[in-house]
């Protein structure tokens, strides 16, 4: 009989230190091949437990290949302990020290949200709701673009707050703006051949990556106050191109109708020309009313539009939407439709009940008065600096570029603040290619999790820490 010393104070699970005992025994070699374990009724009772217990336990050994179950005899230990005894070559690497996070004080990151104010009660109830015996076809595979609903719901949002024209049909909803961009590379694959892909510089860098992960060539274009150039648009080879027209990421350059309007004649100019706008955070602007998207005023089918709902509600929703072109669509159905949607059903069932019975719209109006009072707190902090500054994309999003009048680096400026527990956040790393001339050291400053007082000392902080630098 195995003697397992069975520790009924301690957290783990008693079947769990049975499954870790007779896993260690086999592994170390002391149980050998075909060794007859005891079987479940008289281990139970030797380690008085439960047979439920020990049934566990050899379940799980059973199912990671450490005992095999004969039927009508029992169980045996299978062919692994002779593996267990293989010897990693010595390696001359010396072991790296374990790294430490550091934790600052103050976190100016343009990625985060406001977490705190996540409508926990809401999606409580509504997560509730869905668990009930008249939703069970929630637990069947639905539609592969995503379900019915929650993609009316989406289109009417859409038309209502963006203008965007489209029906049900033409939504796909994914796991986050990324699995839709890598979704879309591979539809980009199928019809008319599509070799270059023209991106803003600086840009969304996981974009980017995405698109040169399908080997893409990425043509980078210049911006001007404007957005992205036109006249190297036209002189580059690309059939897309990926922009952020409302907020530009990271700049923050709200792109006017005359520039989306040549935007729009460019890809009118070729067959098989398309633009991908990804609308990422326009729910959240502070000065004047929301632009029309691209896709809003597209007479030609030519607009790709991205959103999701990570910025205004949460990352770890990762639940995204991309509305094709009717003739893109048909693309998809023939060649891509067989995927699966990748968002639970159950997710998407409280995502268009957050939508549909108003609580988005309530949500969406407390973050806006939520991020504006922040947003205010920070400008007014930064008058500090006085005439050392300058400051870009203030009017909308979750962050500004903060530019310093300053002869130093970007990297000397992070350095500093750093030694002050500061983390901020350079925008030289989201160039695709780099300036020519030295650019004025730029950060991208974000707010959105943080109190107003912790913006205000955190500002007050970041002024004695770089004004050497200045």
């Amino acid at each position: 009989m195995l003697t397992i010393s069975i520790d009924t104070h301690s957290s783990l699970p008693m079947y769990e230190q049975i499954y870790n005992y007779i896993k260690a025994e086999i592994r170390n070699g002391n149980l050998p091949y075909h060794y007859k374990l005891p079987s479940t009724r008289s281990l139970a009772a030797n380690l008085q437990v439960s047979r439920n217990t020990v049934d566990l336990s050899y379940a799980q050994l059973v199912s990671e290949g450490y005992i095999e179950a004969v039927p009508k005899s029992g169980y045996y230990v299978a062919m692994v302990s002779d593996l267990t005894h293989i010897k990693p070559k010595p390696s001359s690497v010396t072991k790296p020290f374990p790294i430490s996070k550091i934790t600052y004080r103050y976190d100016f990151s343009p990625f985060a949200i406001d977490i705190n104010t996540f409508p926990y009660n809401t999606w409580r109830k509504l997560s509730k709701n869905c668990m009930n015996e008249y939703n069970n076809d929630l637990f069947l595979l639905g539609n592969n673009q995503g379900d019915e609903n929650l993609r009316a719901a989406i289109g009417r949002y859409l038309h209502e707050s963006r203008g965007v024209n489209c029906s049900e049909d033409q939504i796909i909803i994914g796991a986050g703006a990324d699995y839709l961009l890598q979704l879309l590379s591979q539809l980009f694959q199928y019809g008319k051949p599509i070799s270059s892909i023209a991106m803003e510089n600086p840009a969304y860098r996981q974009a980017y990556k995405i698109f040169t992960g399908f080997h893409y060539r990425v043509i980078p274009i210049d911006l001007d106050h404007n957005g992205i150039r036109i006249q190297p648009l036209y002189e580059s080879d690309a059939d897309v191109v990926y922009v952020t027209p409302s907020h530009q990421y990271p700049i923050g350059i709200v792109m006017p109708i005359k520039r989306r309007m040549e935007l729009l004649q460019w890809a009118d100019k070729a067959p098989g020309r398309y633009i991908i706008e990804d609308d990422h955070d326009s729910e959240f602007r502070y000065k004047g009313k929301p632009i029309p998207s691209l896709q809003g005023i597209d007479s030609s089918g030519r607009v790709i539009y991205l959103g999701t709902f990570s910025r205004a509600v949460a990352p770890a929703i990762r639940v995204g939407y991309m509305v094709l072109p009717k003739n893109l669509l048909a693309v998809y159905k023939q060649y891509l439709y067989h995927y699966s949607s990748t968002v639970s059903r159950i997710d998407q069932y409280i995502i268009t009940h957050f939508i549909t019975d108003g609580y988005f719209e309530r949500h969406l109006n407390k973050m806006r008065k939520l991020y504006k009072g922040k947003h205010d707190q920070l400008v007014q902090a930064l008058k500090i600096f006085r005439d050392k500054i300058s400051i870009e994309g203030e009017n909308g999003g979750l962050h500004l570029v903060l530019r310093f009048l300053s002869n130093a680096s970007e990297q000397e400026i992070i350095d500093a603040a750093g030694k002050k527990s500061i983390k901020l956040y350079g925008l030289w790393e989201h160039y695709i290619t780099k300036p020519e001339l030295p650019a004025a050291p730029s950060i991208l400053l974000g707010y959105a999790n943080m109190t107003e007082k912790n913006i205000q000392d955190g500002i007050h902080a970041l002024y004695h820490a770089v004004k050497d630098c200045l």
